[in-house]
């Protein structure tokens, strides 16, 4: 990422806690048509994992930032939770379903940053 932004350290927090994996932050500020500044986009391993990695994200930004998501979907399942914080948007999904849908290549010309997970 060029500027750092608390909401997604945040939220990126969230994710390594739980040991989320494939995380990556697209930038879509200032992109045409964009409908939000970014997309972060990570996998668990198990509907369990994608519940529990939606749960920490949850938590951490409510604790760090006093912000809740604005909208949850996808949480009967756990294959594919979207979370909605306005100017973020986080997409957590089962490893095969990310593959599927590959929304990670939406955006080709915008900044892609993978972040390293945690072990």
């Amino acid at each position: 990422m060029t500027e750092k932004n608390q909401l997604v350290e945040s939220i990126i927090e969230g994710i390594q806690e739980k040991k989320g994996k494939n995380i990556s932050v697209i930038q879509l500020k200032g992109m045409s048509g964009a409908v939000c500044d970014y997309f972060v986009i990570c996998e668990g391993n198990s509907p369990t994992q994608v519940s529990a990695l939606a749960d920490s994200i949850e938590v951490i930004v409510r604790k760090n930032m006093k912000e809740n998501p604005i909208r949850v979907h996808g949480q009967q399942l756990s294959e594919w939770i979207g979370m909605d914080y306005g100017n973020v948007i986080v997409h957590i999904f089962l490893p095969d379903l990310r593959s599927f849908y590959n929304i990670d290549n939406l955006w080709e010309d915008a900044k892609s940053v993978h972040i390293p997970s945690t072990l």
